[in-house]
Protein backbone atom coordinates (compact mmCIF):
# COMPACT_ATOMS: atom_id res chain seq x y z
CA UNK A 1 0.00 0.00 0.00
CA UNK A 2 2.11 3.25 -1.01
CA UNK A 3 -0.65 5.24 0.12
CA UNK A 4 0.94 4.67 3.65
CA UNK A 5 4.05 6.34 2.22
CA UNK A 6 2.21 9.08 0.11
CA UNK A 7 0.51 10.35 3.57
CA UNK A 8 3.80 10.02 5.37
CA UNK A 9 5.31 12.24 2.44
CA UNK A 10 2.35 14.67 3.13
CA UNK A 11 2.53 15.44 6.58
CA UNK A 12 6.37 15.51 6.15
CA UNK A 13 5.85 18.47 3.53
CA UNK A 14 3.38 20.60 5.48
CA UNK A 15 4.91 20.19 8.89
CA UNK A 16 7.76 21.51 7.54
CA UNK A 17 6.36 24.46 5.92
CA UNK A 18 4.48 25.52 8.93
CA UNK A 19 6.39 24.45 11.85
CA UNK A 20 4.80 24.39 15.16
CA UNK A 21 1.41 25.83 13.93
CA UNK A 22 -1.60 23.75 14.54
CA UNK A 23 -3.13 22.61 11.05
CA UNK A 24 -7.13 22.15 10.93
CA UNK A 25 -7.66 20.62 7.11
CA UNK A 26 -5.54 19.47 4.37
CA UNK A 27 -7.13 19.94 1.25
CA UNK A 28 -6.21 17.20 -1.64
CA UNK A 29 -6.30 16.55 -5.31
CA UNK A 30 -5.78 13.54 -6.53
CA UNK A 31 -6.19 13.06 -10.29
CA UNK A 32 -7.86 9.97 -11.71
CA UNK A 33 -4.53 8.69 -13.85
CA UNK A 34 -3.28 8.72 -10.51
CA UNK A 35 -3.21 5.36 -8.90
CA UNK A 36 -3.88 6.91 -5.42
CA UNK A 37 -6.60 5.10 -3.42
CA UNK A 38 -8.84 8.28 -1.77
CA UNK A 39 -9.81 5.49 0.65
CA UNK A 40 -6.88 4.50 1.96
CA UNK A 41 -5.02 7.75 1.97
CA UNK A 42 -7.55 8.79 4.69
CA UNK A 43 -7.30 5.90 6.35
CA UNK A 44 -4.09 6.61 6.64
CA UNK A 45 -4.51 9.98 7.02
CA UNK A 46 -5.77 9.27 10.73
CA UNK A 47 -2.50 6.92 11.98
CA UNK A 48 0.40 8.96 10.35
CA UNK A 49 -0.91 12.36 11.79
CA UNK A 50 -1.40 11.26 15.09
CA UNK A 51 1.06 12.58 17.54
CA UNK A 52 1.68 15.68 14.97
CA UNK A 53 0.75 19.11 14.70
CA UNK A 54 -2.24 17.63 11.81
CA UNK A 55 -3.50 15.76 14.46
CA UNK A 56 -7.19 16.07 14.65
CA UNK A 57 -6.95 17.69 11.37
CA UNK A 58 -9.59 16.92 8.54
CA UNK A 59 -8.39 15.31 5.14
CA UNK A 60 -10.54 16.84 2.34
CA UNK A 61 -9.98 15.12 -1.25
CA UNK A 62 -11.39 16.14 -4.62
CA UNK A 63 -10.93 13.82 -7.38
CA UNK A 64 -10.22 15.82 -10.74
CA UNK A 65 -10.47 14.38 -13.65
CA UNK A 66 -8.13 13.32 -16.71
CA UNK A 67 -7.92 14.45 -19.84
CA UNK A 68 -6.14 13.47 -23.25
CA UNK A 69 -5.02 14.11 -26.78
CA UNK A 70 -4.87 11.75 -29.07
CA UNK A 71 -1.98 12.07 -31.09
CA UNK A 72 -3.73 10.76 -34.43
CA UNK A 73 -7.28 12.74 -34.78
CA UNK A 74 -5.72 15.82 -32.25
CA UNK A 75 -9.24 15.40 -30.05
CA UNK A 76 -8.93 15.88 -26.79
CA UNK A 77 -10.98 13.31 -24.42
CA UNK A 78 -11.75 11.87 -21.09
CA UNK A 79 -10.49 8.32 -21.04
CA UNK A 80 -13.50 5.94 -19.58
CA UNK A 81 -10.87 3.77 -17.61
CA UNK A 82 -7.25 2.92 -17.20
CA UNK A 83 -7.07 2.13 -20.76
CA UNK A 84 -6.28 5.22 -22.82
CA UNK A 85 -7.89 4.80 -26.41
CA UNK A 86 -9.26 7.40 -28.31
CA UNK A 87 -12.89 7.23 -30.18
CA UNK A 88 -10.94 7.00 -33.27
CA UNK A 89 -9.29 3.99 -32.49
CA UNK A 90 -6.02 5.45 -31.85
CA UNK A 91 -3.92 4.40 -28.53
CA UNK A 92 -1.44 7.18 -29.57
CA UNK A 93 -2.62 9.33 -26.87
CA UNK A 94 -0.51 12.12 -24.16
CA UNK A 95 -2.24 12.39 -20.76
CA UNK A 96 -2.85 16.19 -20.59
CA UNK A 97 -4.05 16.05 -16.95
CA UNK A 98 -5.10 13.30 -14.30
CA UNK A 99 -1.89 12.09 -12.89
CA UNK A 100 -1.41 14.15 -10.46
CA UNK A 101 -1.33 14.58 -6.55
CA UNK A 102 -0.89 18.11 -5.25
CA UNK A 103 -1.83 19.79 -1.82
CA UNK A 104 -4.39 22.71 -2.69
CA UNK A 105 -4.92 24.26 0.13
CA UNK A 106 -3.90 23.79 3.89
CA UNK A 107 -5.55 25.87 7.05
CA UNK A 108 -4.83 26.32 10.51
CA UNK A 109 -6.09 27.07 14.00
Amino acid sequence: MHELAITESLVAAVTERLPGRKVTCVQLEIGALSGVVSDSLRFCFDLVTEGTDLEGSTLEITETAAWCRCAACAADFQPDGPFLLCSCGSAEVTVVSGQDLKIAAVRVA
